[in-house]
This record gives structure tokens, C-alpha cells and sequence, in this order.
């Protein structure tokens, strides 16, 4: 069985505490690695490396840090095959689902690339008289990143790029359920020209992470995960004086009005809600039809797309529609909400339950649901299932509809699916999310724009990539210049008096 790694310093470092994670192949069930958890001394050993590299990387210009991503950014596409199935093989995702993991944390580094450009301060000639007074952006020093399990490559790209591009140091602390992908990353920053210890990987479990929120060395702080981590995390990072930004969970909410087209809606709810098992916070995992008429017309037409899904290992290449959740404990988990929804009043309309693979009857895959008539105060709405659950919420009205949304306490992700633009312009308008889609499901913004959402989906007032990214890692420093005029003679400078 293969024992994982930290990677400190550009070298792979083997654990010292003594602790480890199982790491499993969720299709097989089997454990096929196991990750380091590192301990206290641990962390703040690679913090203190990271603190000794960080200030002539700081030091070097922009465009020459951007050099290296631009390399980064041809190895990762050199490597994408590999990457994708190290990522598939640990996580369950189907290949596609992966070499997009990989991709959308590509996107952003491409975006980082423009760091000279993102990093210009601002000037103001003659301020005052003989005064001039121009800002600049500085890295703040040793950065921190805490990533989820769900986009093992993704996330962290989406982190330690920005982090990196800006002059920081990084300690990137991903999920100890699916490690080895972030390791690649670290190894290939480094052979595009990454000098030693900027880019650190730390595995490891809740020991590492308050390691992590009580080094007085790192200066900022960034996660991804449930919204109870996420409150932790921010509460914890801000009273020690950092800079911190927290994702937390979702429950999407998508709003089908009668003028939609039902076709498209439903192939969108099925990409959308069944999508790499549900295990995404932007799925869609509430359906709104508006009106009994329209809730009828769409339950028709998900049923057979929804039972005709292939659900199998990554192993058998784009045939499969998804693969297995995480862990035994997150199919468990879901198995338990399905059954709270049954009890609960619910109609199960496709019934995932029992679902078996031959040849991999030990795997952690779910087979997909679908729920009618959910009401408001059920489980099954309330809470982030995270798996192949779709539930459909029945609304009288665009206003009933809209409300729905506005009242649940995530607000990561909404969409509105209507053939009327003033519709969609409304709801565009009035809604209290972070990201909404109008005909589009899964309203990912691109790597310029920012991403983020509202309400207990998010703790800071900063988003993820784009524009935001760089102010998040650096501090702006403003200067105020004088310089005296005066005429010299005989070899002294005699001072004009300033107003």
C-alpha cells in the first residue's frame, strides 16, 4: 500500500506524528493509500520554511512570477491524462468530470499570468505643491489555503495561483481523502521554475488545520467546505488576527417558469443535480416549477431521463453519467436523508435506493432520487445532501417561487429557466444569491470574474478568483512625496517655502 507524503522545501517528506488517513478508491470501496496527518511541529516547520523563501520571491517582479505560471500552465496540459485519473481514482468522478476539475483551475492560473497588470498601483501627480502620492500592492507574506474534497485540483489552483502570482508564500492544506493531485500540482510548480519552498503541501486533519489558524507567521487564510467548518474557520482565523475567506455549503435552487422550454430544463437539471454524484456546492439540487401544470410536465420529463443514467467507475471512460460518492460514511449519510425524506411526507418518485454494481459491490455509489411534493420545512430541503438527490418543490407563483430561494438560509448558486426576459431580469435583480443563471444551470463565473455567495454560503467580504483574488492576497501601501524645489547656489540648496 502506497504511503503518501508532505511536500516541504521541493523535497517529499514522509509524516513524523504517527497518524494517518485512509485514502480509498471510492468505486471499489478498497484503501489504496494511506495520507500523513500531520502534527503541530509539523506545520509550523513548513510555515517556517516558507517564511525563509517567501521575501526574494516577493522581491522578484511580476512578470517574472508570472513566467513561471505560464509554464505551470503548459505542464498541467502536458499532464492533463495523468492528473485526471490520479484525481478519478481516489475521488470517483467520471474522467471528464476530472480533466474539468483540472481545467477550471487552469483557467484561473491563465488569469494570474496577467499579474503585472493586476498588481499596477495608482498615481496622482501633484497632489499637492511638490507633492505626489501613488499606492502600491504588497504580498502579505505566508498565505494558507484549507481545500475540500470534492475539486482536489480546482480549488487549490484556485488559491495558491492568485497567493503565489502576488509575491506570497503558500501552505496548502487540501482534503486527506483525495491528496495525491495536489502533490502533482506541487511537484510540476515547482519544474516550471517555482524556487523552493513557496509551495508547500501539508496533509493532514483537524490538528493541522488549528496549527494552521494559530501560526502567527501566516497572514491570510482560505477554505472551502461545510458552512460549519467554514463559521469555525472564520471565527478562529479572524481572532488571530488574519485575513480569512470561507465557502460554505449550498442549496441551489433552480426556478422553471411555464414558458420554459421543458426539454431543455430537465436536460439541465439532470446535468446539473446528478452531475459528479451531486458532490459539488453549485448542483442544483432544488427544482421550483412554477405552477402544478409545469411541475407535472417536468416530472415527466426527468423520470426517463433520470433512469436512464449509467452510473459505473471511472474505469469504464465516458459511457458513465456519474460515478461514487467519496466515502461509506457520505453514502450512508445520504442513504439517511433519503429515508428522512420518505418519512417525512415526501414522494420519491425515482428510487435510488439498494442500487448494486456488479463487480463493485463494495464501491460508495448512490444510485440517483428524485422527490415531489418537498415542502419547506423537510430535511431534505433544509439541509446540503451533497449526492444524487433531486428534490422538487412545488410554488403557486413566481412570488412563492422567488421566496423560496430568498428564504433559505444558503445562497451560494440559483438559476431561472423562462422564455420572458422581464422575468429574468426581475429575478436577476431581487435575488439575495451570490451567482444566478438565467437558462443556465450551473452559474460558474469565468476565471475574470469572481466567484462567491451570499448569506451563510460565504464568511468575508472578498470572493474566490477574479479581481478579488488579488486584493485578498496583498495590502495596499500608500505614499506620500515631497521633494523641495530650490535654486542651488554656491554648492547649497536654498529651500523655496512650502504652502
Amino acid at each position: 500500500m502506497q504511503e503518501l507524503t508532505h511536500y516541504i522545501n521541493g523535497e517529499h517528506v514522509k509524516g513524523t506524528s504517527g497518524r494517518f488517513g485512509d485514502v480509498y478508491n471510492p468505486a471499489t470501496g478498497e484503501v489504496i493509500a494511506k495520507a500523513p496527518l500531520a502534527s503541530t511541529a509539523e506545520v509550523e516547520k513548513s510555515v517556517e520554511v516558507a517564511a525563509a523563501a517567501q521575501p526574494a520571491w516577493g522581491a522578484t517582479n511580476p512578470q517574472r512570477r508570472a513566467r513561471v505560471l505560464m509554464k505551470f500552465v503548459d505542464l498541467l496540459n502536458r499532464d492533463m491524462d495523468k492528473l485526471a485519473e490520479a484525481l478519478s481514482r481516489e475521488h470517483g468522478k467520471t474522467l471528464p468530470d476530472a480533466a474539468g476539475d483540472v481545467q477550471r483551475g487552469l483557467e484561473v492560473v491563465e488569469y494570474c499570468i496577467g499579474a503585472p497588470q493586476m498588481l499596477k498601483g495608482e498615481f496622482t501627480d501633484g497632489a499637492g505643491p511638490g507633492i505626489d502620492m501613488y499606492s502600491m500592492r504588497q504580498p502579505l507574506g505566508v498565505s494558507a489555503g484549507i481545500t475540500p474534497f470534492n475539486f482536489p485540483a480546482m480549488i487549490p489552483m484556485w488559491m495558491f495561483a492568485p497567493a503565489l502570482a502576488c509575491g506570497n508564500a503558500f501552505i496548502l492544506k487540501p482534503s486527506e481523502r483525495d491528496p495525491s493531485v495536489p502533490l502533482m500540482l506541487a511537484e510540476l510548480m515547482e519544474e516550471a521554475g517555482l524556487p523552493k519552498g513557496l509551495l508547500q503541501v501539508v496533509n493532514g486533519d483537524k490538528e493541522a488545520v488549528d496549527a494552521i489558524l494559530h501560526n502567527p507567521v501566516i497572514q491570510s487564510v482560505g477554505f472551502v467546505g461545510s458552512t460549519p467548518i467554514a463559521e469555525y474557520i472564520y471565527g478562529t482565523g479572524c481572532a488571530n488576527g488574519k485575513r480569512v475567506q470561507c465557502f460554505g455549503g449550498a442549496k441551489n435552487h433552480m426556478i422553471i417558469m411555464p414558458d420554459a422550454d421543458m426539454d431543455q430544463a430537465a436536460d439541465a437539471l439532470v446535468g446539473a443535480g446528478y452531475g459528479a454524484a451531486g458532490e459539488r456546492c453549485m448542483a442544483i439540487s432544488v427544482a421550483v416549477p412554477v405552477g402544478d401544470e409545469t411541475a407535472d410536465r417536468l416530472i415527466e420529463k426527468l423520470v426517463p431521463r433520470i433512469e436512464k443514467l449509467k452510473v459505473g467507475p471511472y474505469t469504464d471512460g465516458n459511457d458513465v453519467d456519474y460515478g461514487p460518492v467519496v466515502t461509506a460514511a457520505a453514502k450512508a449519510n445520504i442513504e439517511r436523508l433519503v429515508q428522512t425524506g420518505i418519512d417525512q411526507g415526501a414522494k420519491l418518485v425515482v428510487d435510488g435506493r439498494g442500487f448494486s454494481l456488479q463487480g463493485y459491490e463494495d464501491g460508495f455509489f448512490v444510485g440517483p432520487h428524485l422527490f415531489d411534493n418537498v415542502s419547506p420545512d423537510m430535511d431534505i430541503y433544509k439541509t446540503e445532501i451533497f449526492g444524487p438527490v433531486l428534490s422538487t418543490v412545488r410554488a403557486g407563483s413566481y412570488e412563492e417561487a422567488l421566496k423560496l430561494a430568498m428564504d433559505h438560509e444558503m445562497g451560494n448558486g440559483t438559476a431561472i429557466f423562462t422564455r420572458d426576459g422581464d422575468t429574468a431580469r426581475d429575478f436577476a435583480s431581487r435575488i439575495n444569491i451570490g451567482m444566478v443563471g438565467v437558462n443556465v444551470p450551473i452559474p460558474v463565473p469565468l476565471a475574470y470574474h469572481t466567484f462567491g455567495g451570499w448569506k451563510k454560503s460565504v464568511f468575508g467580504d472578498l470572493n474566490q478568483h477574479g479581481p478579488d483574488a488579488f486584493k485578498f492576497y496583498t495590502r495596499t501601501k500608500t505614499v506620500t512625496a515631497r521633494w523641495p524645489s530650490g535654486l542651488k547656489e554656491g554648492g547649497e540648496f536654498h529651500f523655496k517655502p512650502m504652502d
